[in-house]
């Protein structure tokens, strides 16, 4: 999960290096790491169009995501980051967003996340539904829970992404978290 989000991570630097035609590796540390590990050649001079196709290749590749996913990012990148200044308040957005609807479906979906792996698609139905009850249900209970769901659509409204770019994504972090081995108890070894 862990090198999903990474590789998440470095496809929005390496859009944003590409887009805005940032030189400075040291902006964009994941990006960095990334290019220096897998020796990704600069392609044409320019900072990032090498390294996001790479990323994006590894991503569909190891992770199955399709090319609408790309694209929806890419739109809310160009959207959003039209000046060097943006860029940080964009990454700092999309970093914000993600914690808070990580932890809201945690707290929504509570048990249905417990179900076995091979229910993929009933998971990704309830998934699915839940995403859709944050966008449009607004009779929250719990304070915490609602103050989150304010939280989560004004993100969404700042950076534009669909439902169904928000559930997929979702399911997949999902997915990898179940794939996990389970922590040791260190007092069972000792």
């Amino acid at each position: 999960m862990e090198d999903f989000m990474t590789l998440i991570r470095v496809y929005f630097q390496a859009a944003i290096a590409a887009e805005l035609g940032i030189t400075n590796l040291s902006m964009l540390p994941d990006l960095r790491v990334f290019k220096t590990t897998l020796r990704v050649p600069t392609v044409n001079n320019r900072l990032g169009v090498g390294e996001k196709a790479r990323c994006r290749k590894m991503l569909k590749e190891i992770y199955e995501m399709d090319d609408n996913f790309f694209k929806e990012i890419d739109h809310s990148m160009r959207r959003n980051c039209r000046k060097l200044q943006d860029v940080q308040v964009y990454l700092v957005q999309f970093q914000g967003f993600t914690q808070d609807l990580m932890m809201l479906m945690g707290n929504l979906m509570k048990f249905k996340l417990r179900l076995p792996g091979f229910f993929k698609k009933a998971l990704y139905t309830m998934t699915e539904k839940t995403v859709n009850d944050i966008f449009t249900k607004n009779n929250y209970t719990d304070p915490g829970v609602l103050k989150t769901v304010v939280a989560v659509r004004e993100y969404d409204r700042r950076l534009g992404f669909s439902q169904k770019w928000i559930t997929d994504f979702v399911y997949k972090v999902v997915m990898l978290a179940k794939k996990e081995p389970k922590a040791k108890d260190e007092s069972i070894k000792k």
